[in-house]
């Protein structure tokens, strides 16, 4: 058995908005959504690997903020690799609107998050999103 893929995600909240991603057509996962992100490199901190990973996929800089959720779940309806997702608040100066691993970019509000076809690795986190939890009651 093979350790589990360390991913990072992130949570961007407006108001009661939250962003979500649509995988392109040409990544794994094609037309899942999540939290933009990406794996951790061995001689990186999640923060660090989130920031990294933020300015590449979104062209925005951040702050890491405080851990919503680390859990792990397998991808692809459960027959792939096992994935140990950590998902953090991050602050921007300037909202993300494009990416280069996602064809959608969209805030959807709390209650809207459920209607969204979510990677199996995001769903823990979105659910807290939707039982009301934000930044300051977490981890």
């Amino acid at each position: 058995m093979s350790d589990p893929i360390t991913v990072v995600g992130a949570i961007f909240s407006r108001g009661e908005q939250i962003l979500a991603c649509r995988r392109a057509p040409h990544k794994a996962a094609a037309g899942k959504w999540e939290f933009p992100g990406g794996k951790v490199e061995a001689d990186e901190t999640p923060a660090a690997a989130l920031a990294r990973e933020l300015r590449e996929e979104l062209s925005v800089d951040v702050t890491v903020g405080e851990l919503l959720i680390r859990q792990t779940t397998r991808a692809a309806g459960g027959t792939g690799p096992e994935i140990d997702l950590a998902c953090y608040w991050v602050t921007a100066a300037e909202d993300p609107v494009a990416s280069a691993d996602h064809d959608a970019v969209v805030w959807v509000s709390r209650d809207e998050l459920a209607v969204l076809d979510w990677a199996a690795p995001d769903l823990p986190a979105v659910a807290l999103l939707r039982s009301g939890v934000s930044a300051g009651e977490t981890g």
